[in-house]
């Protein structure tokens, strides 16, 4: 018997919930349950696979039992935007930052550490390649305009993700936030930078493009803090630059 296209788009409909979410919605009838197995287990596993091996530290903090929930929770409420497997752990992190319920035994800083996670994943995975960039790599950072890596990426966290693992947990965030440089260098390694609220700020600026030279980026921002003495912050922001620069945050000028 031939099914209509309305019968056609039901019947994957109730399959498609079946597998997301066994335990509540039935599967249609008339399909084996060994097949049904098959899917239900191939789906589960690949999803399960791809979060676990892109957070692994966040998975070191869940027992087993709540893991599997969290990643039910993931399969059966978030409505992923790509069919991509390498962007599933992208649509994880949407979930973890969409308003949906927060269970108990999830960390405050879950959200936190997933994106600081991620982060990691799309630089290692991002397509670029420093070298075929233009610029000129020992241009003078304060007369010219400093060349920001595409490759890094500024950061501000409540919770300091870079230090959170098995044995530190922290259950408030603390009064000062956490501001981080995650980069990827000309060597195609992923690493990271402590950092400063000022400092951001001045690659913002720099990233901008609306200065016309390191010095004037440099000024612009002690205007902003209202700094007592400007040369001060240039003579200081010349040596933040040349650091910046040695760890390939900024490529050199344009």
């Amino acid at each position: 018997m031939s099914l209509s296209l309305a019968q056609t788009h039901d019947l994957q409909t109730q399959l498609t919930d079946h597998i997301r979410d066994p335990e509540v919605n039935p599967p249609p009838a008339g399909i084996e349950e060994r097949r049904l197995k098959i899917y239900r287990d191939l789906f589960y596993n690949n999803i399960e696979g791809f979060v676990r091996r892109g957070f692994p530290i966040t998975r070191k903090l869940f027992a087993d039992e709540h893991w599997h929930a969290l990643i039910r929770d993931f399969m059966r409420g978030h409505a992923c935007s790509t069919p991509y497997f390498t962007e599933i752990t992208q649509e994880f992190v949407h979930y973890l930052q969409s308003d949906r319920a927060v269970h108990a035994e999830e960390p405050a800083f879950l959200a936190e550490l997933a994106h600081y996670e991620w982060v990691e994943i799309a630089l290692d995975l991002a397509d670029i390649d420093l070298s075929s960039i233009p610029h000129q790599r020992d241009g003078d950072l304060l007369a010219g305009r400093p060349l920001v890596s595409p490759l890094a990426m500024c950061l501000a966290y409540q919770f300091p993700v870079h230090e959170i693992g098995p044995g530190f947990e922290p259950a408030e965030a603390p009064e000062q936030p956490t501001f981080l440089i995650v980069y990827r260098n000309r060597d195609d390694q992923v690493k990271f930078m402590h950092s400063n609220q000022v400092t951001l700020r001045m690659l913002g600026l720099l990233a901008e493009n609306s200065c016309a030279s390191g010095r004037d980026a440099l000024l612009a921002l002690a205007t902003e803090m209202q700094h007592s003495d400007p040369e001060q912050l240039v003579a200081s922001g010349q040596i933040t630059l040349d650091k910046l620069r040695r760890l390939d945050i900024i490529l050199g000028t344009h």
